[in-house]
């Protein structure tokens, strides 16, 4: 998260007003109980912003498109790629986000969220469960990217040690453009091209 204020300060300069951000939930669905889960967006309510709560799977594209057209930015939310990944090809909510964020919409995704906008998630297959997204056909992602990103990539959070990393790193990477990213890092993506910056320490994002 600690990359995320600055970036939005860079969205707020102008308006001098509180940003209206989306907040897309549906990797979190396969997570209902975990503690994260409010962690996350309590973080994100203390950035001071309006967030708009986005469930992609119940709600349908026509309607994600008249929501996603008044929002200064969308953020996408840790949790499961897979579940996600399925939510947004299940209702179409993945094309409109890939059409609003080609058109100008910032996105800010955080693990599952950062992983979704590369073009393919396959690469995630050992660090999340595809069980959870049982009718997945398609493994491709939002290509907002042109990387893999693979997150929490220090090994400091216990579901992700750094033997899973490496394991990740050496299965996929003669295969995918893979970014293996700290927790401390994020991407920052602008007109198709891409330099890591510094983010903080956060608890799963």
């Amino acid at each position: 998260m600690g990359a995320v204020a600055p970036f939005l300060e860079g969205l707020i300069a102008p308006s001098r007003r509180p940003l209206r951000v989306g907040y897309v939930d549906d990797a979190q669905a396969a997570f209902p109980d975990a503690p994260f889960v409010e962690e996350e967006y309590e973080a994100w309510e203390g950035l001071g912003h309006e967030l708009v709560r986005i469930t992609v799977r119940d709600m349908p594209a026509s309607e994600l498109d008249r929501v996603s057209a008044g929002l200064d930015a969308v953020y996408v939310a840790s949790g499961s790629t897979f579940a996600l990944l399925e939510a947004l090809q299940a209702t179409g909510g993945g094309k409109v986000l890939s059409d609003r964020v080609r058109a100008g919409l910032p996105y800010i995704g955080a693990s599952a969220g950062s992983i979704v906008a590369g073009p393919d998630v396959t690469p995630a297959s050992l660090m999340d469960d595809p069980a959870d997204g049982p009718a997945l056909t398609d493994l491709r992602g939002l290509a907002l990217v042109n990387q893999v990103v693979v997150p929490h990539a220090d090994g400091l959070l216990p579901p992700y040690p750094p033997e899973l990393i490496d394991r990740t790193l050496k299965t996929y990477g003669a295969d995918y453009p893979l970014l293996p990213l700290r927790d401390d890092q994020a991407l920052l993506a602008r007109s198709g091209r891409g330099r890591v910056v510094d983010s903080g320490p956060v608890s799963r994002s």
